[in-house]
């Protein structure tokens, strides 16, 4: 992730992040994309049933019932060896996690084991009572997903009303004290609409926004054409630094982050280099803290059936499953080559990505999208940065 709101906005220092010591049990959510010892955040993709169908899905999830899902159990006997092991976060995804009937009482579990504990969800199904029930349980964040205003957003989850039902969803959680945000996957059919997204935040009052970067997995890898070019990808970070600091001019503070592109890093740090040279100086050492793409070190996936992914865009690189070994083993296993070498990923890079000045930032960026394209540890084909900004010697 990349904090636009905490990067070119100003509203993290370096200071507040090593007030903690950097270490993930003592961070803040909001800063624990900085800390020193990685400890894992833990997507879970509880099911892979879901009542939308949603044309960029990762797991192709449809309304259907899916066979050999973890049990409550199950659940629960994971959650016990997360917290143990020190995972900070533990996100219920899906498919729909509200689907699952004992969605509540796992997000329960969790938070009584000391984790936080977050949920993503398109929000078609909160209800009222479903939110007081998720603000008593202590929930930290609800995500949910949406892609631009009404006729946008229907088309991509591929139900007419479910902008309607999501935007709901958004104002029972904020109405029941819930901190809620919107996910947003950008594309060439909804870039039209990130404006109208800010406008949205003014409006409801949404604390938090999350603009992502399209994964060529899933339903996704169908969208690869429909991705933005680098030129337009350019412009598309610059639109939404500069209406996050129209928002901050306005006296309003929204967390903004940018997801899945770590060329955004740099990008944003040359951006305010010929704007701000000594807020410039910050922003590197925050990105040098946060050191890029997190995949099989701060972040991590367990699916439906137990299989652990070094993220969730992965269904073809399994690291193990929790049904035969704890994901505490499987995720410090030194003997899994694979899972070793995205720990270190630098090391492994190719082409342009190895000679990179801002690998040490960038992390080599996302392998599921350059191993779309046939190389695992070749370059990320949505690194919009150019030639000449990756081998310049910084002046």
């Amino acid at each position: 992730m990349i904090g636009i709101s905490k990067l070119y906005c100003g509203a993290v220092e370096p200071s507040d992040v090593l007030r903690y010591n950097r270490q993930s049990g003592q961070l803040p959510s909001h800063l624990l994309q900085f800390s020193a010892d990685k400890k894992p955040v833990v997507v879970w993709n509880m099911t892979r049933r879901c009542n939308l169908k949603c044309i960029h899905c990762y797991s192709n999830s449809a309304d259907i019932d899916y066979p050999n899902e973890l049990t409550t159990e199950e659940g629960k006997k994971l959650i016990d060896d997360l917290a143990a092991f020190g995972s900070p976060v533990i996100l219920f995804s899906g498919g729909e996690p509200l689907i699952r009937k004992d969605l509540l009482e796992l997000a329960q579990y969790a938070t009584d084991k000391g984790m936080r504990a977050v949920i993503s969800t398109n929000g078609t199904l909160i209800t009222k009572e479903i939110a007081a029930k998720l603000q008593k349980i202590g929930l930290s964040y609800v995500g949910v997903s949406l892609d631009g205003l009404e006729k946008t957003h229907d088309r991509f989850r591929g139900k007419k009303g479910a902008f309607a039902a999501a935007i709901e969803g958004i104002r029972n959680c904020r109405d029941a004290g819930i901190k809620v945000g919107i996910r947003f996957t950008v594309n060439k059919y909804n870039v039209a609409d990130v404006p109208d997204m800010f406008d949205l935040l003014r409006k409801e009052k949404i604390e938090r926004m999350c603009f992502y970067h399209l994964v060529y997995t899933g339903r996704g890898s169908k969208l690869r054409e429909e991705d933005l070019t680098h030129e337009e990808t350019r412009k598309l970070i610059d639109l939404i630094a500069t209406q996050t600091k129209k928002m901050f001019n306005d006296g309003l503070s929204p967390e903004i982050l940018t997801v899945d592109n770590h060329a955004d890093g740099p990008y944003l740090y040359l951006k305010m280099k010929k704007e701000n040279p000594e807020r410039a100086k910050e922003i590197l050492e925050l990105l040098e803290m946060n050191e890029g793409n997190s995949s099989g070190l701060g972040i991590g996936c367990v699916s439906w059936d137990g299989e652990v992914y070094p993220d969730q865009f992965w269904r073809n690189q399994s690291l193990g499953n929790v049904r035969q070994r704890p994901f505490s083993e499987i995720w410090t296993d030194e003997k899994n080559e694979f899972l070793m070498k995205m720990k270190d990923k630098k090391r492994h890079v190719k082409g342009r990505c190895a000679g990179c000045l801002w690998l040490n930032v960038c992390g080599g960026n996302f392998r599921a999208r350059a191993e779309s394209e046939g190389e695992l540890w070749g370059p990320d084909p949505a690194c919009y940065l150019t030639d000449e900004e990756i081998h310049k010697k910084e002046d």
